[in-house]
């Protein structure tokens, strides 16, 4: 009897960089993820604050954040893939890995927001509704659990559910 081993949907996914270059989401199988959609211009943005912390504080043990600018609301993220890397490095000391500019909602969805709205069911998915929607993804590859924009980084619910996995 074979089984056939199949990579996790969600390493199947290769995105440019902030700088352009080619970064699979594969690169980080065997860690924990919390993949952010992010923007510049909102209201919500002092969450890089409390992002960067928590990476700082869990990436030791095998965390890593994922920031996906997004245009998507209120055009709060209009700037280029520089501009955007060097706010977060001027104005929030951001070290976790940045992607280029992404859509995460309608008809130019990226594909990974495809399949995280999309492909992975029960209270995961579901279109995006603001900017920092964060997904927590295990060591498996396994997208565990969704945290909408108003659960803060640095919140009891958030922690305890990264503490599980790290």
């Amino acid at each position: 009897m074979t089984t056939t081993t199949t990579t996790p949907k969600v390493y199947s996914f290769t995105l440019p960089a902030i700088d352009g270059t080619p970064m699979p989401l594969e690169n980080f199988k065997g860690q924990v993820l919390l993949l952010v959609n992010v923007a510049s211009k909102c209201g919500l943005t002092p969450q890089y604050t409390a992002l960067e912390a928590l990476y700082e504080k869990y990436k030791e043990r095998g965390f890593v954040i994922l920031g996906f600018p997004a245009n998507n609301f209120g055009a709060q993220e209009p700037g280029t893939n520089d501009e955007i890397k060097k706010f977060c490095s001027l104005n929030y000391d951001v070290k976790f890995p940045l992607y280029a500019k992404v859509s995460v909602k309608g008809t130019d969805q990226t594909p990974l927001y495809q399949y995280l709205t999309n492909e992975t069911g029960g209270q995961i998915a579901g279109e995006i509704q603001w900017n920092f929607t964060k997904f927590l993804v295990d060591r498996n590859g396994n997208v565990v659990q969704r945290f909408e924009p108003g659960v803060t980084p640095d919140s009891a619910e958030m922690m305890s559910a990264i503490e599980k996995f790290v």
